[in-house]
């Protein structure tokens, strides 16, 4: 019993050095507590937490199991998925590289792999796959649209390497744009090795020795994964399970521990020993050297939090999830590691600086509703399709006296009237939808809810006047992907869609020439008679389809 006690003391009060440092109040160091372990029900996954300040190590938590089999508990020295946090170390190992002069950032990256889109003109640079700014479509991407569900294999990075090859076109004209790609960063290793002479893994683990980081390595072999690890949970009424076979990484796949974590923050803070340039590590925090882009630098993001400049990085990779924020003006660093589906990092982390610089945790800085109440507007007013700059889209349609909600790959909600201009969703008050007119005349929705910024669409007015909406079926092939999809007309603007061998899906005709297809969007080259059309989604844009039959 007096064993079972202690253990139990553990799961829930780890070490706290800040009751030694003083570094905050008995008040915040309550209040961290209760946020760290907001998501740690008993006997569930749970948590690693942890504060650098000035280069000490301030504040730290942990809470719940590492494995709910052998009951075994999350420690500091548990071993996450960091998952994309990993791509830090992928740019400092280049930046390494850089140093000892054996890469450029200007260098084009055909000069290491000259197999990849070898009729592409424009030059394609190491800093382009630094910052996100190369246009190149992200493979997560392009296996979706394949039908293949990624964490169900065993893709290694070669695999990656051998889907790109056969890419002819990119997202966008190289710099010309930002647009988040893990295959940057798969790209990045390939350089790695072929630079080194030695495989990606074996350098970024001599990387880490020099940074007495021990505990961290990226995975290319998920069968050599050493423990201890923390399982990661799911939990659909019970706690769930799985088994982690992917193999590629440098994007992400990369294990480490919360002491290790803790580690780094310390080194780039500047207190402890370590066997890389000083001029590297600080290096590592900035932007890249010519970036024109000014929210990505070498695997981090750039941004402001309540008025503080922060950097920060997400990593999800299914109920693995890791946050990091630094506030370099304030010399602090905040690491959240979670191996469960309930908690969110990325809130709980901002969280946790809300208590320790004392700012405003109510939802002030994010807008939840609308300010008043605007001219009345009748329901036919608002019954449409509504579209925001990237595609994404809200249609209003009215069932039975009531109005509805339909989302592409989201189920249909029920709204009700609580304003002359103002909507909200009946079985969750809090998401609200505004409708005015803007100034040109056209009639907008503004949607509000608890958890992010308000966001406007606008209401699209097409003339479908004698519109042809047989013409689009058929069945057309994109040849890099080899992904042949088929298109049929069901009615109502409404089509059947079958890519390859996967289940049907619906399509929705929101303009004469854009079809949306669950997160696709479908760009017809000509409506009356259409040969072309180009898929994007997320992290693929202009995916070309031609018309077979």
């Amino acid at each position: 019993m007096r064993l079972l006690l202690m253990l139990l003391l553990i799961c829930c009060y780890s070490v706290s050095p800040a009751q030694t440092e003083n570094t905050y109040t008995l008040n915040q160091i309550k209040r961290l507590d209760s946020i760290a372990t907001q998501d740690v029900p008993k006997g569930a996954p749970g948590i690693a937490t942890g504060i650098v300040n000035n280069g000490k190590i301030v504040y730290e938590r942990v809470a719940g199991y590492a494995n709910l089999v052998d009951s075994t508990l999350i420690t500091r020295n548990t071993r996450f998925n960091i998952a994309s946090n990993g791509k830090q170390f992928t740019a400092l190992a280049i930046l390494v590289l850089i140093d000892e002069k054996k890469i450029s950032l200007t260098d084009d990256i055909r000069k290491y792999l000259p197999t990849i889109y070898p009729r592409q003109n424009s030059k394609i640079t190491v800093e382009n796959l630094l910052n996100h700014t190369s246009g190149i479509r992200d493979v997560y991407d392009l296996w979706s649209l394949k039908g293949l569900t990624w964490w169900e294999h065993s893709f290694t990075n070669k695999d990656a390497l051998e889907l790109i090859e056969k890419q002819q076109e990119l997202n966008f004209d190289p710099g010309s744009k930002y647009s988040y790609s893990n295959t940057n960063y798969i790209l990045l290793t390939a350089i790695i090795e072929k630079v080194t002479g030695i495989s990606f893994v074996a350098y970024t683990n001599d990387l880490f020795k020099k940074l007495n980081m021990p505990n961290t390595s990226f995975e290319d072999n998920y069968k050599n994964i050493r423990g201890p690890l923390a399982k990661a949970y799911f939990n659909f009424n019970k706690w769930t399970t799985y088994n982690w076979i992917w193999n590629a990484c440098g994007d992400g796949n990369i294990f480490s521990t919360l002491a290790d974590q803790l580690q780094w923050e310390q080194i780039l803070q500047g207190s402890t020993d370590n066997n890389i340039k000083r001029q590297i590590l600080e290096r590592s925090q900035q932007l890249t050297d010519n970036s024109t882009i000014k929210n990505y630098g070498y695997g981090l993001e750039f941004g402001t939090y309540k008025g503080l400049d922060y950097k920060f990085h997400e990593g999800a990779t299914g109920a693995w999830k890791a946050t990091v924020i630094r506030f370099p003006n304030k010399e602090t660093s905040i690491i959240t590691l979670t191996n469960t589906g309930k908690s969110t990092p990325n809130t709980q982390t901002r969280q946790m600086a809300d208590v320790i610089f004392n700012l405003n945790a109510d939802a002030t800085y994010v807008i939840t509703k609308p300010d008043k109440v605007g001219s009345f507007v009748s329901d036919e007013d608002m019954i449409g399709i509504y579209l925001t700059e990237d595609n994404f889209t809200f249609q209003f349609e009215k069932r039975e006296g009531n109005l509805y909600l339909k989302r592409i790959g989201r189920n249909d909600v029920q709204l009700e009237r609580e304003a002359d201009n103002i909507l909200h969703q009946t079985y969750d008050p809090d998401f609200k939808q505004e409708f005015n007119r803007n100034e040109k005349g056209e009639m907008t929705v503004t949607a509000y809810y608890t958890s992010h910024s308000p966001y406007t669409l606008t209401k699209s007015n097409s003339d479908w006047t004698g519109y042809n909406y047989q013409a689009l079926n058929g069945k057309f092939i994109n040849s890099e992907t080899n992904v042949a999809i088929k298109i049929k007309f069901v009615g109502d603007k409404s089509y059947n869609i079958k890519a390859g061998s996967q289940r049907s899906t619906k399509g929705l005709l929101i303009s004469p020439t854009k079809l949306l297809v669950d997160n696709y969007v479908l760009d017809i080259d000509n409506a009356s008679a259409p040969k072309m059309f180009l898929l994007s989604a997320d992290r693929i844009e202009r995916v070309k389809f031609l018309r077979q039959d």
